[in-house]
């Protein structure tokens, strides 16, 4: 069974830094693409930021620039480094695996809350 467990979020003032981290077990980790997606209350759920099992990164737009995703395979997590945060990066955000060796999102993970204050 897989599981995906977020940690690192918390409340900062706009303009600071969080990592959040994604802990992953019950896959083969370096063969899943990893993901970020966020939930703002009253919003849809939306991409933030991906990373294959070949490295390659993508990022919305909204964030392109400020937010870094990383993954440690040997230690089967990812990270998301936030940067320069603003108020509107306010949301819940959640981890994501894909099935292995594919790009569609899979499983889920519950989700570490993000508060950047004005």
């Amino acid at each position: 069974q897989v599981h995906l467990v977020e940690s690192g979020g918390g409340l900062v003032q706009a303009g600071g830094s969080l990592r959040l981290s994604c802990a992953a077990s019950g896959l083969t980790f370096s063969r899943h693409t990893m993901g970020w997606f966020r939930q703002a209350p009253g919003k849809e759920r939306e991409f933030v930021a991906g990373i294959t099992w070949r490295q390659l990164t993508s990022y919305s737009d909204s964030v392109k620039g400020r937010f870094t995703s990383s993954r440690d395979n040997a230690k089967n997590t990812v990270y998301l480094q936030m940067n320069s945060l603003k108020p509107e990066d306010t949301a819940v955000y959640h981890c994501a695996a894909s099935g292995q060796w594919s790009t569609t999102y899979a499983y889920w993970g519950q989700g570490t809350q993000v508060t950047v204050s004005s």
